[in-house]
């Protein structure tokens, strides 16, 4: 009904100029007494005329529409699906669709290759990156070695932990482009979670022992179906953030049932405000905002990860007592390769 309504709005200029000209004949007929049994057939005959032409303007009128519709709903359609022009209206209407298709293929075409080629140039250069940091670990673990004053171990340690900031940044820079491009390898196999766990542990032990942290870690004893590398980068993520937040006391890794695992720390905690958003890109907060060095987004990473992996990562803070972010790792879905 909206669609007639609109068309005869459309219209209305012509159905004024159709009436127009039975109107001025019959006030003819009147002025001059003339019967007025002429005027009524000619009208109903030029009524029943535009109806006609009516009808068929509003018939030609809802298939462009419903064609424009077609396009906006899909703009990858195939086109060839359009009725066959009825006129050279239509048939010029048509051939500018093509038109813009065929632009709009060409436009994707062309970001698709230079989003690759970005792609390609990013992934080869954080591949790169880790040669000079690899290099600079050794060069530094042999300085360390040599090394007694007790004062610089301190600078080594801290200097580590900046080598080890870097490397993170890298396989940040390295996930986030296999993401967005779906290359993201997953190879689902039976794990033991302490093993994974533990990995993550071990990158982060000398912040341990610059902060004077003190770590208390239950044993899992739990197999999952996970991927290792992917819920490695995660477990890693959440381990450095409860690391960068608590100036000093506990970080403790534990397990809950079913198949939970909780990483609990007695820092600063999370502002209630900042913590719904605490999974959106480049969301720092407050504490990001005052630490200066958070990019915001290793959280937006491992929630995808976790949503890919079929896991589910939730976060618990309060401000002044600590966080304590758990991983459900429950999956029955997946097959074991």
């Amino acid at each position: 009904m909206k669609l007639f309504l609109d068309y005869l709005n459309k219209i209305k200029l012509q159905i004024l100029l159709m009436l127009f000209p039975t109107i001025l004949t019959g006030m003819i007929f009147l002025l001059y007494q003339l019967p007025m049994e002429p005027i009524l057939y000619i009208a109903v005959l030029w009524i029943l005329t535009g109806l006609g032409t009516c009808a068929f303007g509003f018939h030609n009128y809802q298939k462009n529409i419903h064609n424009l519709q077609i396009i906006s709903a899909a703009p990858d359609i195939n086109l060839s699906r359009m009725d066959a022009p009825s006129n050279e209206a239509d048939a010029l209407q048509q051939e500018i669709m093509h038109s813009l298709n065929r632009m709009r293929i060409d436009a994707e075409t062309a970001n698709q290759k230079t989003l690759e080629e970005m792609t390609d140039y990013y992934t080869m250069w954080a591949h790169q990156i880790k040669t000079p940091i690899a290099a600079s670990r050794l060069i530094l673990q042999s300085a360390q070695e040599e090394c007694c004053d007790e004062n610089r171990q301190e600078v080594f340690l801290e200097l580590k932990e900046e080598i080890s900031r870097i490397d993170q940044y890298a396989d940040m820079v390295m996930c986030y482009l296999r993401l967005d491009t779906g290359t993201t390898d997953y190879v689902i196999r039976e794990y033991e979670l302490d093993g994974i766990v533990r990995q993550a542990v071990r990158m982060y032990a000398s912040v341990f022992i610059r902060k004077k942290l003190r770590l208390i870690y239950e044993p899992l004893e739990l197999k999952i179906l996970t991927d290792e590398k992917w819920l490695l980068f995660v477990i890693s993520q959440v381990l450095s953030n409860a690391l960068k937040y608590t100036p000093s006391g506990t970080v403790t890794i534990y397990k809950k049932e079913p198949q939970t695992l909780c990483i609990k720390d007695t820092g600063i905690g999370i502002a209630p405000e900042d913590l719904p958003r605490i999974f959106e890109k480049g969301y720092t907060g407050s504490n990001g905002r005052a630490d200066k060095k958070a990019s915001g987004i290793g959280l937006y990473l491992s929630k995808r990860i976790c949503t890919n992996l079929g896991h589910k990562i939730t976060v618990h803070s309060v401000p002044g007592e600590g966080t304590e972010v758990c991983i459900c790792l429950e999956r029955v879905d997946l097959e074991i390769e």
